[in-house]
C-alpha cells in the first residue's frame, strides 16, 4: 500500500499545506515542499507543536531570488528549482508525488524522476499555464512570443497526458482536457478549499485594525499577488472615487510590480486614503481581512475560466462582502454570484465597480446580509476531511492499478 507521499505547492498557499497535514493524520508520510523564493501570500509553513510525526514541510531555495519578471532568467532559475526539486524527490522516495502550480520547466524533471524511481504523478491543475504564458509573451514580444507560448502549452498538454491522474480545480477545465486528450476517468474535480478552522470570523476592532487606525474607518481591502493577471488601476480609481470621504480607506497588502505602481500614483495624487502593505504574516490574516468592511479581487479580463484567484475563497471565509471585478465565466465570479455573497463587475466596468461600492458603502443590512452568504459558502464547501477523502480515494485508486 502507498506510504510515502510527497506533495509539492510551488507558491506555498494555505491549502495544499492544509491537505498535507491532514493525509499525515492519516498514517501516510508526507513530505511538503514549497519554493523558498518565491514572493506571495503563504500559508502555515512551519510544523507545529500539535502536527503529526508524520508531516515535514520543507523550503527550496535556489541560489538567488526568482526574477520573477525577467523571462530569461526566471526560466533559468526554474530549470535549477527543477533540478532541486528532483534531489528531494529522490532522497524522499515517495509511492505517490502530488505537484501543484510547479513551473512547467521543473515539472518536466519532477515527472521524469517520479517515472525512474516507478512512483505515481499526480498533476494538480491550478492554472493552465501554457495559455497564461502564451497570452502573456504575445503582449510582450509579438511574433516570438506566440511561438513560445505555443511550446509551452505543448509542453503542458504532454505533462498532462503523461500524468497518472489530474486532479482539476474547476469542470470548466473539463473541456480543454477533452481536447487535449486526456480521458474522463484519469481526471477528477476538486474544487480549491481556504483552510477555515484557522481562519475564524473576527470583530473589526482587532489589534491589527488599531495598529493600522481602521477601526473608525471604512475599509475597501485588496490583499494577495498584484500581477500581470490583475488591473491595479481599478484600486487607483477606488481610492480617487473617496479621497473626498475621510471615512474611508482603500487598504492594498501586496508587494511587487502592481503595488509599486499604485505607490507611485499615491504619490502623484497625493492620495492619504491609499494604505499599501506588504504581505502580512499568515496569522494574522484572521485580524487583517476583519479589518475590512468590503473585500475586492481583481482577474483581467483574458484570464477567463484558466484562472481561479484563491484569495475569493479565502475571503469568503471571513464573513465579509466581496467586490469582483473578474470575467463572468471564471469560478470565483460563479461562487460569488450564485451564493450571493458580493457583486461581480466585469474586470473593464470601471463606471459598475465604483457604482456598487457606494451601494456596499451606503447599506449596512446589505453588507450584512452579504457577508452571511460567504461565511454559509464556506463552512458548507471547506471540510477538509471530506476534501482529504477525495485524495486519499485517488491514491487508493492509483495503488489498485
Amino acid at each position: 500500500m502507498y506510504k510515502r507521499i510527497l506533495i509539492h505547492d510551488y507558491p506555498g498557499h494555505s491549502f495544499p499545506v492544509q491537505l498535507s497535514r491532514e493525509l499525515s493524520w492519516r498514517g501516510y508520510q508526507i513530505l511538503h515542499l514549497y519554493a523558498g523564493y518565491n514572493v506571495t501570500p503563504r500559508g502555515e509553513l512551519l510544523r507545529k507543536k500539535n502536527d503529526s510525526d508524520n508531516f515535514l514541510v520543507k523550503p527550496i531555495f535556489i541560489r538567488e531570488p526568482l526574477k520573477k519578471y525577467s523571462f530569461v532568467k526566471r526560466w533559468l532559475q526554474e530549470r535549477e528549482y527543477g533540478h532541486l526539486l528532483a534531489i528531494e524527490i529522490q532522497q524522499f522516495c515517495p509511492d505517490v508525488i502530488i505537484s501543484s502550480q510547479t513551473p512547467l520547466d521543473a515539472q518536466v524533471k519532477v515527472q521524469k524522476i517520479a517515472k525512474e524511481a516507478d512512483a505515481k504523478f499526480i498533476f494538480w491543475l491550478q492554472d493552465v499555464i501554457g495559455l497564461a504564458t502564451q497570452r502573456f509573451l504575445q503582449k510582450k514580444i509579438s511574433i516570438v512570443g506566440a511561438m513560445i507560448g505555443t511550446y509551452y502549452i505543448h509542453l503542458e498538454r504532454k505533462l498532462l497526458r503523461n500524468s497518472d491522474h489530474v486532479v482539476l480545480i474547476t469542470d470548466d477545465f473539463q473541456p480543454l482536457m477533452s481536447q487535449w486528450g486526456i480521458t474522463a476517468n484519469k481526471t477528477t474535480v476538486i474544487p480549491n478549499w481556504a483552510p477555515i478552522d484557522t481562519l475564524p470570523v473576527i470583530e473589526k476592532g482587532n489589534s491589527w485594525a488599531r495598529q493600522n487606525k481602521l477601526v473608525n474607518k471604512f475599509c475597501f481591502m485588496y490583499t494577495g499577488t498584484l500581477g500581470m493577471k490583475h488591473n491595479p488601476d481599478l484600486l487607483l480609481q477606488l481610492a480617487l472615487h473617496f479621497r473626498g470621504n475621510t471615512d474611508v480607506r482603500v487598504v492594498v497588502i501586496s508587494e511587487g510590480p502592481g503595488a509599486n505602481w499604485l505607490q507611485e500614483k499615491k504619490i502623484e495624487h497625493n492620495l492619504e486614503n491609499l494604505l499599501l502593505l506588504p504581505y502580512q504574516p499568515f496569522e494574522q490574516l484572521p485580524q487583517v481581512m476583519a479589518a475590512a468592511d468590503v473585500l475586492v479581487a481583481l482577474l483581467e479580463p483574458d484570464a477567463g475560466v484558466f484562472s481561479v484567484p484563491s484569495k475569493v475563497l479565502t475571503y469568503l471565509c471571513a464573513q465579509r462582502p466581496l467586490l469582483l471585478a473578474v470575467p463572468l465565466e471564471n469560478l470565483a465570479a460563479k461562487i460569488v454570484a450564485d451564493n450571493e455573497a458580493g457583486y461581480v463587475l466585469l474586470p473593464g466596468d470601471a463606471d459598475g465597480f465604483l457604482e456598487r461600492a457606494d451601494q456596499l458603502m451606503q447599506d449596512t443590512d446589505l453588507r450584512g446580509r452579504l457577508a452571511r452568504n460567504a461565511r454559509n459558502y464556506a463552512e458548507a464547501n471547506f471540510d477538509i476531511q471530506k476534501i482529504g477523502d477525495q485524495f486519499e480515494n485517488i491514491i487508493q485508486q492509483l495503488n489498485a492499478e
